[in-house]
């Protein structure tokens, strides 16, 4: 009200009104909301930006310079909450003045009417400059006797500015950035239509990462290089050809601006390399421009984890911009070192400093001592938080829409990150103008994934792609020549955690083995379970070809039990141990079908049993109805083949009877260590207790062994011709065999959750 009022009597007055902004894309949107609401209340107002090498805010020599222009109003927007001494040099002078700001409010306010977020018990503190002049058009408007919807005719710029300055994209910041984009895909001014055009963007794909990353570097760039006049004048202009005019001239600021900000990056780069021991970062060269040290720091805290500032120096003084990470207040730092700053503001993540060229290697010191004291070692270790696990088959185009659907994204609201745990990086290449980023794609089982990673080169990703990496990534619809794919975008890599397997299979001594096996019933393959009726039945996910590892990480982060069903637990011990059990918060259980068939009870305690393998035969599936949680089917084809060639090794014995008669045929008796070697056979895998039982039951039913159970001996019996076929339970095991060869090789069936 008393902003309002005070505006109001100026205009009234027909004094000279003056709104002065800043030069950032918040400030320069800030500006041309408050001249188009002061135009719309019969105001003819002028404005004033200050340059990058006057620094950000009202300076006493610009309020002596609008005083003696005759200025009877300044009207600060995105600046003047800390330019106390400033403010009352204005009074001084005859000068009115009215602080809009949205910036953190040092100890002691300026003496004039404040228009502020965080003061006077907004019920949102978080807007930007440019929605704090919203909301004063709005007010002006109705004080006025003006329709106060008209100030929503800015909500394009409202918007395009709360996305550029970073604020947290969450309550009153969200409905602006939304509406905000909406406005902007249909907007009638002419300059930001341009600059649209120049940018090549079609106002049908506008997003928050466009407006982000495409139209406001173009509007930062007439600041970071010159004034940032020519970007005000663009939004304020209703000239079409001068719209296209100043967009092209903006273009190539920016494209300058690229140059001289990685000609920087260079140069800073080498100053670090001495101050990574230090918690914290100051890099200072001469004929750096101002303009871009913001953008570096940025950089430099990307790479090394650590609050960065960068000073561009001239002569005997120098202005920088710094960046923090999320557990140092940066603003905080700079209070406490202080007494080495001729002026600093800002907020937690960035800021801005004016320092003496002596005063550098204080300041420096005292920075890194204040942030080694305010973080512990692992919060300057990169990391990456994530919100969720998936397979790489997960990643599609349907999950990609139902993302956006979260939009807009940004700081306080970020895009929600998935990890693809255990997932391979293949057919790396260049990108880009000069070939620093990569196009990858991501597999994952059978699943596969288009993905580009920005500002990594080939080589890098090429090198950390050599081993199975857990993968951080953003999920987003990209649209390229008319047609739209689902794509990822790397925001990390780690190598995956190997884990432990707590293996369920009793394994008893040979001896105990051979025995169980010899007093078995060969036909008798599964227990006989009968017909459960449907409403027993568990829980069937049937998420066959999406590989274990995704469903497996999916399973696992939710922190409730979970059983892997195998073929074999010695064969895939190794892989399970580096591919999943790092993700379990404790060593992985797994057990194999033929323990499960003969206690199936065995998966009742669990929350989620998953089928890795299939079992041999169809009716094995039943005995996953003695599982209390959900049961999910994760095999595919490279499953399938594994296991038919695991029965098969197990299940045609004659190979490995063989081996075994030719080494009791040469001594005449196998016992200890000899039985055992014989038994188990060499390789990397030696047979089990239940197939070395086989071995010895054909063997003994051939008459061609005795076994000893008191000695532990194997003798050899009669000497001579015999065939196979006179084994029982040889003839079994082929029966077996043949079902299993029946059910493996045929078609995949998609019932199988009836068969549970």
């Amino acid at each position: 009200g008393e902003a309002c009022a005070a505006i109001l009597r100026h205009v009234a007055a027909g004094s000279r009104v003056v709104v002065f902004g800043d030069y950032d894309v918040d400030g320069v949107c800030s500006t041309a909301i408050l001249i188009r609401a002061l135009r719309a209340i019969g105001a003819d107002p002028a404005w004033r930006l200050p340059s990058r090498e006057e620094g950000y805010g009202l300076s006493e020599d610009a309020v002596r310079e609008l005083a003696g222009q005759g200025a009877g109003l300044i009207v600060t927007v995105d600046c003047g909450v800390t330019a106390v001494a400033e403010v009352a040099l204005a009074y001084e002078l005859g000068v009115d003045v009215v602080v809009t700001d949205h910036h953190r409010p040092g100890a002691a306010l300026p003496e004039c009417p404040i228009v502020h977020p965080a003061l006077g018990g907004y019920p949102f503190e978080h807007l930007c400059g440019a929605a704090v002049a919203l909301k004063l058009s709005e007010a002006l408007r109705r004080a006025a006797g003006a329709d106060p919807s008209g100030a929503d005719e800015d909500l394009d710029l409202a918007g395009l500015a709360t996305l550029c300055d970073m604020v947290p994209l969450v309550g009153e910041n969200r409905r602006i950035a939304r509406a905000g984009m909406t406005e902007l895909a249909r907007t009638r001014k002419q300059g930001l239509r341009a600059l649209m055009a120049v940018a090549q963007l079609d106002p049908a794909d506008l997003d928050e990462r466009a407006a982000g990353f495409r139209l406001g570097p173009r509007i930062n760039a007439a600041g970071r290089l010159k004034r940032a006049d020519a970007a005000l004048e663009l939004l304020l202009t209703e000239d079409r050809d001068r719209g296209d005019e100043i967009a092209r001239e903006l273009d190539g600021l920016n494209h300058d601006r690229r140059e001289t900000e990685q000609r920087i990056v260079g140069e800073a780069e080498r100053l670090c390399a001495p101050q990574l021991a230090a918690a914290a970062i100051v890099v200072a060269g001469e004929g750096w421009h101002p303009g871009v040290v913001g953008i570096v720091a940025s950089r430099l805290v990307e790479r090394h984890r650590r609050p960065c500032v960068v000073i561009a120096l001239d002569g005997e003084t120098g202005r920088g911009s710094g960046r923090s990470i999320d557990p140092y207040d940066l603003h905080a730092g700079l209070g406490a070192a202080s007494e080495h700053l001729l002026r600093h503001g800002g907020h937690r993540m960035a800021a801005g400093v004016e320092i003496a060229a002596t005063a550098v290697d204080g300041f420096r010191a005292a920075l890194a001592a204040h942030a080694g004291a305010a973080l512990a070692p692992g919060d300057l270790m990169p990391r990456q938080e994530t919100h969720a696990v998936v397979s790489a088959g997960a990643l599609t185009l349907d999950l990609a829409e139902e993302l956006e659907r979260l939009a807009p994204f940004g700081a306080g609201n970020p895009a929600p990150l998935l990890m693809v745990p255990a997932a391979g990086i293949e057919h790396v290449t260049a990108m880009g103008e000069k070939r620093d980023h990569a196009r990858f794609t991501l597999t994952g089982g059978v699943a596969r994934a288009r993905g580009v990673a920005f500002r990594t080169s080939q080589r890098e990703l090429a090198d950390a792609g050599a081993a199975s990496q857990d993968v951080a990534v953003a999920l987003e619809r990209n649209r390229w020549n008319g047609s739209v794919e689902a794509r990822v975008v790397l925001r990390g890599l780690c190598p995956t955690p190997p884990g432990e397997v707590e293996c369920l299979d009793s394994e008893p001594d040979l001896a105990a083995a051979i025995e169980r096996e010899l007093s078995a019933d060969p036909s008798a393959w599964w227990p006989s379970l009968g017909p459960a009726p449907l409403a027993e039945s568990p829980a069937v996910s049937d998420r066959r070809g999406e590989g274990l590892v995704g469903i497996a990480g999916d399973l696992l982060t939710s922190g409730e039990s979970v059983l892997v069903v195998v073929t074999d637990v010695a064969r895939r011990r190794s892989g399970l141990e580096a591919k999943v059990a790092g993700m379990a918060a404790g060593p992985l259980p797994v057990v194999s079908w033929e323990e499960l068939g003969g206690d199936p009870t065995l998966a009742a305690r669990f929350d989620h049993v998953v089928a890795f393998d299939p079992p041999p035969v169809a009716d094995g599936l039943a005995l996953l109805r003695g599982a209390d949680g959900v049961t999910h089917l994760a095999w595919g084809a490279a499953e399938r083949a594994f296991t038919l060639a695991s029965w098969r090794e197990r299940l045609d014995l004659r190979p490995a009877l063989i081996d075994l008669w030719r080494a009791l045929d040469a001594t005449g008796e196998l016992a200890g260590a000899d039985l055992e070697g014989a038994l188990r056979g060499g390789g990397q895998h030696p047979r089990d207790g239940r197939h070395c039982g086989r071995l010895v039951r054909i063997l003994c039913e051939l008459d061609l062994a005795a076994w000893e159970a008191s000695g532990t001996r194997l003798v050899r019996g009669a000497v001579g011709r015999t065939d196979l076929q006179n084994s029982h339970a040889n003839r079994a095991y082929a029966s077996r065999l043949a079902a299993a060869t029946r059910y493996l090789e045929a078609p995949e069936r998609s019932d199988a959750r009836a068969a549970v």
